[in-house]
Parts: C-alpha cells; structure tokens; sequence
C-alpha cells in the first residue's frame, strides 16, 4: 500500500481533515513528550507504530521506558467473578482455591522471571547511556578535529 493510499475517508461540510489530523498528531505527539503514553498497555497498542518509528532520534529512549514499564510480570490478585447465576458462589469459592494454589505453585517461577526481566532491561539501558556518551565525545572531538583542521587550511591560505 503506497504512503499516500487514504484507508478511511472523511467528508462533511465544514470538516477540514487536514487540520484535524495535525491537531491529533500535535497532541499525541505532545502527550508522549509529557510520559503520557509509557504505559505499558499503551506500548502494547503501539507495537505496530514502534517499526515505523525505529529511524527516529528518541525511539530506542522511548522503547526502554516503554519496556521499563511492562517489564514485570503481574502477579497480582484479580476480581474472580462468575456470570452464570446458578452455583455462583461455590464456583467463585472454587476459582479462588484453584487461583490461590496456582498461584502459590507459579510465585517462585515469576518471581525469578521478574527479577531477570528487571536485570536484562537495567543492562540495556546501562548500555544505552553508555553508547551515548560515547557518542556525544566522539562527536565533540570530531567537531574539534574539524575546527583544527579548518583553522590549519585558513592558515596555510593566509586567511589567519
């Protein structure tokens, strides 16, 4: 499908589609400046965005934050409801006892899982700071590389 392909058209009199377009983008884009959308359910939702984002200055930044927050497994209790009326109680009871000793049998797992999640994503974003500050002197000392260099060529003209 090509960039310009529309999946949906709009139209009614008095709309300006355009500009209602850009006011959306203006906010989210706003929104995810402000630590709106590092939601972890709103990661989730943004999967499909996230490749056409990876180009993008600040995606790996907004991709670690976004896995910080759904890094943990949840391992905590839900309501347990039961929309059938007849027995409800005695399955509601039932549900519960399952669900407690599942989750007596499953705790040691996730909790292990848990912590190897919260060390693989510090590591990451270790590395992440890490590759940046390298960067960011790399790039000064280009830059004063290139200054020495422009100086010497004025120099070697006259110019200085």
């Amino acid at each position: 499908m090509s960039e310009n392909a529309k999946l949906i058209e709009i139209g009614a009199p008095g709309l300006d589609v355009d500009r209602l377009v850009a006011e959306i983008q203006a906010t989210a884009d706003r929104k995810m400046q402000d630590g709106v959308y590092s939601d972890a359910r709103v990661a989730r939702a943004e999967k499909t965005n996230l490749v056409h984002l990876r180009g993008t200055d600040g995606f790996l930044t907004f991709y670690l934050a976004c896995l910080r927050d759904a890094v943990f497994v949840d391992i905590s209790d839900f309501e347990i409801r039961e929309r059938r009326s007849a027995f409800a109680p005695a399955l509601v009871a039932l549900k519960k006892v399952i669900w407690k000793l599942l989750k007596f049998y499953t705790y040691r797992l996730w909790s292990q899982q848990n912590q190897v999640n919260g060390l693989v994503i510090t590591a990451l974003q270790g590395i992440e700071e890490q590759t940046e500050g390298r960067i960011a002197k790399l790039e000064a000392r280009v830059a004063e590389l290139e200054a020495k260099l422009g100086a010497e060529s004025g120099k070697a003209r006259g110019d200085g």
